[in-house]
């Protein structure tokens, strides 16, 4: 390991987020390219990003020259810049946050909880999104709360993105992890961050480079249908399009693993990835379904990975 990696041998997902792929980093490691244990790859992409589990799990082990990251959850992106450039000033706003949280008895929490939600929602419209400002260290604390505070860990906006879960019940919530956000700032410094649609990360990809997509997944159901990580969703035509631009990344030599829901979980008659990927090798691991309304509905089911290499589960 390299005394580059050495510098965050912790660095771990700071927020909690519904999708994430730790439970699946085990038979992800088994289907890395053989080229990202040698010298033939040298950076990284993940256009979406979400909670960066297989980003963290990446970079502590293999080291890359350079990451890049996405995401079109504006909210998400505002925080990992944060982090990247202002993680002293956020660890003094949590440690504010997290001393009122813990002082009050559970009634005053939920009161609490309630009063941050309102003005985190009610701020929507004055954060500039495009220009780093002190605002943003703000909201970013207010994100991480809300996000270790909440409803089963969720991040879920409306239609006009305002974040709607209803707290949750915790004894001693984990609010402030000083340590890690230390070590996922020291990480970011070479990782460059961008805010919008996957595509715009295209120009950053050689044959150097690994590209690890997990896109919001296709519902498997109409109950399934998760509202939304972001205010206007993913259809079966980005689906199309993600298709399109694994294509274009296969051209131009990356090496490309991809995650999705599998449909025949459903209904085994329904090819919709089979197709999309028929050029490429497609496994069907087990995971388990953490988000259901439907206590019923949870439990062990089939997720794609595909990939534009062998996989070789080495």
């Amino acid at each position: 390991m390299t005394e580059q990696t050495k510098l965050v041998p912790a660095a771990r997902p700071f927020l909690k987020w519904a999708g994430g792929k730790t439970q699946l980093l085990d038979e992800f490691a088994k289907r890395l390219p053989f080229e990202l244990r040698g010298e033939e790859i040298t950076r990284y992409l993940e256009p979406f990003i979400g909670g960066g589990a297989v980003y963290f799990y990446l970079n502590r082990n293999f080291n890359f020259e350079k990451c890049s990251i996405g995401d079109v959850n504006q909210e998400l992106i505002l925080s990992y810049r944060v982090i990247q450039n202002s993680v002293q000033k956020l660890i003094a706003e949590l440690e504010i946050l997290e001393s009122d949280y813990l002082s009050r008895d559970e009634r005053k929490r939920e009161e609490f909880y309630y009063e941050i939600r309102a003005s985190f929602n009610q701020k929507l419209t004055e954060i500039d999104f495009k220009n780093y400002n002190f605002a943003w260290i703000e909201r970013t604390a207010q994100i991480i709360f809300l996000n270790r505070t909440c409803y089963n860990g969720l991040f879920r906006v409306n239609r006009s993105g305002e974040f709607n879960v209803p707290s949750g019940r915790y004894k001693n919530p984990d609010i402030l992890d000083e340590d890690n956000l230390k070590d996922v700032a020291t990480l970011l410094r070479r990782t460059e961050i961008s805010l919008g649609d996957f595509t715009r990360c295209g120009e950053f990809v050689d044959e150097h480079t690994f590209v690890y997509c997990d896109p919001p997944y296709r519902p498997l159901n109409r109950s399934s249908s998760f509202t939304s990580y972001s205010k206007d969703g993913f259809t079966d035509e980005d689906q199309v399009r993600l298709a399109e631009f694994f294509k274009e990344l296969d051209r131009r030599g990356a090496k490309i693993m991809l995650s999705n829901s599998d449909p025949k979980n459903e209904d085994p008659e329904d090819t919709f990835f089979d197709d999309l990927f028929s050029e490429y090798y497609i496994e069907r691991v087990p995971a388990r379904r953490r988000i259901n309304c439907d206590s019923s509905r949870r439990g062990d089911i089939n997720e794609l990975i595909i990939t534009n290499y062998p996989q070789k589960k080495s």
